[in-house]
Parts: structure tokens; C-alpha cells; sequence
């Protein structure tokens, strides 16, 4: 299975967010619409500004530490 490393960048606020996925497009969807309140919710909307496929997760966890 491929991974993602996936870059958000806030529409409303200079503000980014790093996370990692199997679907990147779907977590964005998911960023932009979950009701619960949690730290992407405060600074919606938000759109993809970069990703980085991985074959595994731990190359990707290394990644997103830098």
C-alpha cells in the first residue's frame, strides 16, 4: 500500500498542518466537513499544498520530523 505525506494549508490563516494518509484527497474531504471540534476544524477551509508518496510509514514519519 502506498502512503502520503501530505502538506494543509489553511485558506483563512497562515497556518499548515502535516499528516499522513493511503488517500490524501479523502483526508482533506474529511479536514474540511468533521463535525468534531479538533485543530484543523478551527481553521477551515483548508487545501493541499504538497504531498510525498512512500511505499512505507516509517520513511514518511522521518519525513514529516524535518
Amino acid at each position: 500500500m502506498r502512503y502520503f505525506l501530505y502538506i494543509l494549508r489553511s485558506e483563512i490563516k497562515e497556518t499548515y498542518y502535516v499528516g499522513m494518509s493511503n488517500n490524501p484527497d479523502r483526508r482533506l474531504h474529511f479536514h474540511n466537513t468533521d463535525d468534531r471540534k479538533s485543530h484543523t476544524s478551527r481553521y477551515r477551509p483548508w487545501k493541499i499544498v504538497y504531498t510525498e508518496h512512500s511505499g512505507t510509514k516509517k520513511r514518511l514519519l522521518q519525513l514529516s520530523r524535518k
